[in-house]
């Protein structure tokens, strides 16, 4: 039977993740593969406004999965929450023949799909950010390449730390959620770790394993702070007045969100672009492709939203333990 589908949009919107590009790659590529056409949508639902959109076909996108960022811009809309933009966005949809739309990106994404669907339009969502913060999906594409970023560059702060024999407070990025700054400091060896999932109680989480780490003959400290947590400067001045201790903040910032994708995210875009056109072509629409128990499943995408997502609990603990503190 002929394919209903003849032509499907691509956009990435928020902030970007490394991956984003292969997962455009997977959505071009299956479209081109099922004799689909797909339209790169430029600026987020600000292009979508706009019209900002060009034709993507299988040499486009040749060797983007490498790269990060996202070859089709991304952007944050204000006007795409009014009715006006909204019509303007639904207007440039019809213009363009759209039979679908495939959104890339976090929560404030899949809220503007979801709008759209309620338009008529049909649409499926992609899980992109480097907070691994959405509440449906285990994983989010641009995860694992921000915690190798963060861990290569906290690798880096170590060695001079060690040669001043300072403490250094590290804040990595997150949102409101701690996952990124719990597989960091799990992984780098870090002396503390504090994430807004956990009341922080300042002398028993920071300062004693600090003292105790003095106690063995450590002379440079490691403090990591997940950006939900409140201000790294006033967590360092706190040390400083506990401890007497040389202590200097490093905020990563954006470097997290920069760089080549690791091969685990490359691999992730690929099968979340795959499954992304496959669910418009069986008719589906207002669904969020996720990752759950390692297989790949799909959500409405409110139900998506009103999911709850805790810190995973056994990397907290076996945390805890490699720091001391316990359970």
């Amino acid at each position: 039977m002929e394919n209903a589908v003849r032509r499907i949009g691509v956009l990435t919107s928020g902030g970007d993740a490394p991956g984003m590009n292969a997962a455009i790659r997977a959505v071009v590529r299956t479209c081109v593969h099922l004799g689909i056409e797909c339209v790169g949508v430029r600026r987020g639902f600000n292009g979508l406004i706009n019209g900002d959109a060009q034709v993507l076909n299988y040499y486009r996108v040749s060797g983007i999965s490498r790269l990060g960022g996202t070859m089709l811009y991304s952007a944050r809309s204000d006007e795409f929450r009014t009715e006006l933009g909204m019509q303007k966005a639904v207007n440039t949809c019809k213009l363009l023949g759209l039979d679908g739309i495939v959104g890339i990106g976090g929560d404030g994404t899949f809220r503007g799909l979801h709008d759209l669907s309620r338009h008529g339009i049909a649409v499926i969502g992609i899980p992109g950010t480097i907070d691994n913060d959405i509440t449906s999906s285990s994983y989010t594409i641009g995860y694992d390449t921000a915690c190798n970023t963060a861990i290569e560059n906290i690798d880096r702060l170590r060695d001079t730390m060690q040669s001043h024999e300072r403490c250094s407070v590290v804040e990595v990025m997150g949102h409101r959620a701690g996952h990124l700054a719990l597989y960091v400091g799990l992984a780098s060896g870090a002396t503390a770790v504090l994430i807004p999932e956990k009341e922080v109680h300042f002398e028993e989480d920071v300062i004693e394993p600090i003292r105790r780490s003095r106690l063995t003959g450590q002379t440079h400290f490691m403090v990591i702070v997940a950006e939900g947590v409140g201000s790294s400067y006033e967590v360092a001045e706190k040390i400083r007045e506990a401890t007497a201790l040389d202590t200097r903040v490093t905020v990563l910032g954006h470097i997290q969100r920069g760089g080549a994708p690791s091969a685990r995210d490359r691999v992730t875009a690929a099968h979340m672009g795959y499954s992304a056109v496959m669910l418009l072509t069986e008719g589906k629409t207002d669904r969020v492709v996720c990752m759950q128990n390692d297989k790949y499943v799909d959500f409405d995408i409110n139900t998506a939203l009103g999911m709850k997502k805790g810190i995973d609990e056994d990397k907290y603990t076996v945390m805890r333990t490699m720091i001391g503190q316990g359970s």
